[in-house]
């Protein structure tokens, strides 16, 4: 089947952020665990990477035979527009080549093939410039499986970033600010007009804001001190669940069973907009893959069918609950959408994961399509978050957008 047309949903806040312009891919049922790696990292999060830097893309295909990949990377400008680079400027080597380190599991109850790709490699030498950029993979017939996004950064700015409590009094509980100052220095040219910014909170780029031009400036520094642009609905943390010993119930886990493969039920989660904030440290809707007594968890981990539960009315305007998180790209699609189940008064759903630790929250779509985050969770300012800031620049004439500088802290020491 071919996946060509197949989009992710990108569903906005009602307050209007148009981040994300092109289409991101999201993988059919039988591929699995997408974790971008980099030698300072290995949490499955949003890759944004030091130009120069090694970085590797994992994912497993649930099926028996092996399959073949190949890969193709592209360069975006700033709005996710294709960029007018051709690929030997911003390529150096080739792409469009096999995926050829795979290796099939290993004594798992579900048979799979883990795939990594390493960049740079043997083929594609070097990524040239900084930037946004898109790699897809597609099967041997030619059909793109799925596609992500990343960035690649250097390293000339260092954006300072302060989260504040929200400066609108009738959204100071439920909000977050963040100020960023940028000093643009000599060596930028204008940068009140080449000069663009990106803050992601907790590596969502859906709900990414973009297009902020700098309230003022103080010599060569830039600041954006806004009240309602640069603010985020503060959320909740983010709720967990633990399956690194398949065969033991976790704190989260009320009951296993083993059937074709093993099934994890989770206890039954509640609505918390309306009770009041606990704090519960997570990490920021991350995943980590991690199972006992494996020597490698790549191919050794297994896969068990979660089953999750969540103790709501039913919705009855149009409305739709979603579980999602950064292991599935914060999409939403069938395959995280939840059914109401009449009989208990419970909306349920279930997928296939792989060993680890998954940060995940429950969220409501509007019969408009709208996104509400906080609809079931609910909108505290004491939560922590991650907080990420790239600064884009592109200089008078030049024909591309660079990430001239990456900076990401946690909204922990909050102030008013």
């Amino acid at each position: 089947m071919s996946f060509k047309s197949t989009l992710i949903w990108i569903f906005l806040f009602a307050t209007g952020f148009t981040y994300a312009q092109v289409e991101e891919v999201n993988p059919p049922d039988n591929i699995k665990s997408i974790t971008f790696k980099s030698n300072t990292s290995d949490l499955g999060e949003l890759p944004i990477i030091q130009l120069g830097e090694t970085f590797y893309l994992e994912f497993d295909a649930l099926t028996s035979d092996e399959p073949d990949f190949y890969y193709k990377i592209e360069h975006y400008d700033y709005n996710w527009e294709p960029s007018v680079l051709v690929k030997p400027e911003f390529l150096l080597g080739i792409d469009n080549f096999r995926i050829q380190d795979y290796n099939n599991s290993f004594n798992t109850f579900q048979m799979y093939s883990h795939y990594s790709l390493t960049i740079p490699n043997q083929q594609t030498k070097r990524l040239k410039v900084s930037g946004n950029y898109i790699i897809s993979i597609y099967d041997s017939y030619g059909d793109l499986v799925f596609s992500r996004k990343f960035m690649i950064y250097e390293d000339i700015v260092t954006p300072g970033i302060a989260i504040k409590r929200s400066r609108d009094v009738s959204t100071i509980e439920t909000t977050q600010t963040v100020d960023i100052e940028i000093a643009a220095g000599t060596q930028i040219n204008n940068p009140k007009q080449t000069i663009k910014t990106l803050i992601i909170q907790n590596s969502n780029l859906n709900t990414a804001i973009s297009n902020l031009k700098p309230q003022y400036t103080i010599g060569n520094t830039l600041i954006y001190r806004y009240t309602k642009e640069t603010a985020f609905p503060a959320g909740n943390e983010y709720l967990f669940l633990e399956t690194k010993d398949v065969r033991a119930a976790s704190s989260r886990v009320q009951s296993i069973a083993l059937e074709d493969i093993y099934q994890s039920y989770l206890y039954t989660d509640i609505a918390r907009h309306d009770l009041p904030y606990t704090y519960n440290p997570d990490i920021n809707g991350q995943f980590k893959i991690v199972a006992i007594d494996r020597d490698d968890v790549s191919i050794e981990a297994d896969y068990v069918q979660v089953h999750f539960s969540l103790k709501h009315s039913e919705l009855l305007n149009g409305e739709h609950i979603y579980i999602y998180g950064n292991y599935n790209n914060y999409a939403l699609n069938d395959f995280n959408k939840m059914t109401y189940n009449d009989q208990y008064g419970v909306y349920q759903a279930s997928m296939i994961l792989k060993q680890g630790f998954y940060n995940y929250k429950y969220v409501v779509v509007n019969k408009d399509n709208t996104l509400n985050e906080g609809a079931i969770s609910g909108n505290f300012w004491q939560t922590e978050n991650n907080y990420k800031v790239l600064v884009f620049y592109r200089d008078l004439g030049a024909r591309y957008d660079r990430i001239i500088g990456f900076n990401q802290v946690t909204s922990t020491n909050i102030s008013n």
